[in-house]
């Protein structure tokens, strides 16, 4: 039976959001129509936006659902830029980090090309741990032309969680709004989005075992954002587009199921993800484990091996039936090394000689048992056919 070890890609529906999806999708009305029909739709949809905002921390009204982290990410990075730059001029710079994912780095690059923005990039570690003091230090020298700061709170390759409420406090002392990319996150560590301090928040519900195609930006009462996305006005006037009933009460039953469990999978995700560790140490003992002793999400396992490729670990135990992703990229038909790791100063054969395994509620120790009865002879094939030459 095939073994599934890409929680962080997308993580399986959980039976009871199917349920949830599958009884809403008998209510006919739109939740935007007046008459009963339409009502009924929209009852369930508030209760959904209720039992979502209680989960993730937050005031109902703050919750503007999308169709997923991408959007989310879109609509809070443009339109705080936007909203700061309307309000003050001078307002030009982006802070981000090279370690952020495609989501957040093209629509920061999009206000570079097109919006006058000025982009800074963070300082990372070779562990992808944020330089506080680095941040620190460019805010009290530049402060007054830094217009937002979009970080991630947990990284989608590495794991490593960054500290957001530090990131939040500095911004704010300088009257700068912050963004955080937390669809890593969301789930899968204690997070509070009206303690963080943040000004919007960007969460997605595949990750924690909701349908594909809906996500939410958590976004504060006061916020000053720009709209970027015209229609019918809902949504705050902030997202306009007619609302899936359906794939929202799913989104929001999977969020209170993977909140209720966090604790207990805290637990088991570490122990299983320690095993893990230990197996692929005794196979590779030249292997890296890439965050170090940084602190990280409990389901995320992240190696770099020297003078492997990545890839050929992953289609060899791909073929051996156990399902894993790499750290590298396939953009327009090319094999990429990870950016994310180019962003942490490794070099591009340590980019490209990366595997993650990302363990989630479904994952079981049958699983891991499998995974590590499948990896030596991955890896020592791999080892021996060594880095492409291209």
């Amino acid at each position: 039976m095939p073994v599934y070890l890409d929680h962080a890609a997308t993580t399986p529906v959980r039976p009871q959001a199917i349920e949830t999806f599958l009884r809403n999708s008998g209510l006919i009305g739109n939740p935007s129509s007046v008459h009963g029909a339409g009502q009924k739709a929209r009852q369930a949809l508030e209760e959904a936006r209720e039992l979502l905002a209680a989960n993730v921390g937050a005031h109902r009204s703050e919750i503007i659902f999308t169709a997923g982290g991408t959007e989310s990410n879109n609509l809070a990075i443009k339109g705080l830029y936007l909203g700061a730059l309307a309000k003050d001029s001078n307002r030009k710079i982006v802070i981000t980090a090279g370690t952020e994912h495609h989501a957040v780095i093209e629509p920061v690059e999009h206000l570079e090309e097109h919006e006058g923005a000025e982009v800074v990039l963070a300082k990372v570690s070779a562990q992808g741990e944020l330089d506080l003091d680095w941040l620190g230090q460019y805010l009290a020298e530049n402060g007054d032309r830094v217009a937002l700061i979009s970080l991630m709170w947990a990284n989608n390759e590495t794991g490593v969680i960054w500290p957001i409420e530090q990131v939040v406090q500095l911004a704010k002392a300088n009257g700068i709004a912050v963004h955080s990319d937390a669809v890593a996150a969301f789930g899968h560590m204690p997070m509070n989005f009206a303690s963080s301090g943040l000004t919007a928040m960007s969460i997605s519900g595949h990750k924690i075992g909701a349908p594909v195609g809906i996500g939410a930006m958590v976004l504060a009462r006061d916020a000053k954002l720009a709209v970027t996305s015209h229609g019918g006005g809902q949504e705050r006037g902030v997202r306009s587009g007619t609302l899936s009933t359906p794939l929202i009460t799913a989104f929001a039953t999977a969020a209170a199921l993977a909140v209720a469990e966090l604790e207990t999978e805290t637990a088991r995700l570490s122990r299983l993800a320690d095993k893990l560790i230990a197996a692929i140490l005794q196979a590779a003992p030249d292997a890296e484990y890439s965050r170090g002793s940084s602190a990280g999400l409990p389901g995320t396992v992240h190696f770099l091996f020297a003078g492997c490729s990545g890839d050929s670990i992953l289609f060899l135990l791909d073929a051996a039936g156990v399902s894993v992703s790499t750290g590298s990229a396939c953009r327009a038909g090319v094999a990429q090394a990870s950016h994310v790791l180019i962003a942490m100063g490794r070099t591009e054969s340590q980019a490209r000689g990366s595997i993650r395994i990302s363990l989630g509620y479904s994952t079981s120790e049958a699983d891991v048992d499998a995974f590590i009865a499948a990896f030596p002879a991955a890896y020592a094939a791999a080892k021996k056919a060594g880095l492409p030459s291209n």
